[in-house]
């Protein structure tokens, strides 16, 4: 009886979950306005007093719907709040969201978590489920152009640690969400020639780990086997 008692209020969580998300990605058309940064400074602004809390749950938003590109949302803090300011609000925003993606995983299982993460990223980091992997974890949250997002639910079905979690996707993020947050600050004060800096630097280390990303992956698989 207790197990029908539980399993029925996960269901009921996780259906107030999607109803949830249903209604602020119709109502506010969340598809079209995370690639759109015009459409997304009009809608925080809007909001006035409230910005900040509005641009909180964006951030939130994006990462718990995995395939919801999170770029333009770290480049629009820098824009509207600054480079400090920015860079707080969108820590506070990822790491919330970060936990809500690891607590869904952990509570619902792999099957929920399918509906978050595309199935090649699951297959492919399946390893990770049967490992702690502090460290490595760490190093795929500071990898640039790895999907954060969709790790934070793969950690979920994993070992490690809810307060490990915490530590390694907060900090893990912040390199990349300092450099949105930068880039956005650099256009707002018209900087233009130290944005095509930052973008030209940026490229440049997302196509050095992008072209050995093969070569990393293994040496992580690697180290992992030997730690057993």
């Amino acid at each position: 009886m207790n197990n029908n008692k539980f399993a029925y209020l996960k269901s009921l969580i996780l259906l107030s979950i999607f109803s949830l998300f249903v209604f602020l990605t119709f109502k506010y058309e969340l598809w079209s306005v995370f690639t759109n940064k015009d459409r997304l400074i009009e809608i925080i602004n809007t909001y006035k007093t409230l910005s900040v809390f509005i641009f909180i749950a964006l951030q939130i938003i994006q990462v718990v719907i995995a395939i919801i590109p999170g770029e333009v949302t770290g480049f629009i803090g820098g824009y509207l709040f600054g480079i400090t300011l920015g860079t707080i609000y969108s820590t506070i925003g990822l790491s919330l969201g970060s936990l809500i993606a690891f607590y869904i995983a952990r509570f619902f299982g792999r099957p929920v978590v399918l509906y978050f993460v595309d199935r090649k990223y699951l297959e492919k980091f399946d390893y990770l489920m049967t490992h702690k992997g502090v460290s490595i974890s760490a190093f795929l949250f500071i990898m640039p152009g790895f999907p954060k997002d969709y790790l934070c639910y793969i950690l979920g079905l994993s070992k490690i640690s809810p307060r490990s979690f915490f530590i390694i996707s907060t900090f893990g993020r912040f390199i990349s969400t300092f450099m949105l947050t930068l880039g956005g600050s650099f256009i707002r004060n018209q900087y233009y020639k130290s944005f095509l800096t930052l973008s030209v630097i940026t490229l440049i280390v997302i196509l050095v780990f992008y072209i050995y990303r093969e070569a990393i992956e293994l040496k992580i698989r690697k180290f992992l086997h030997k730690s057993l």
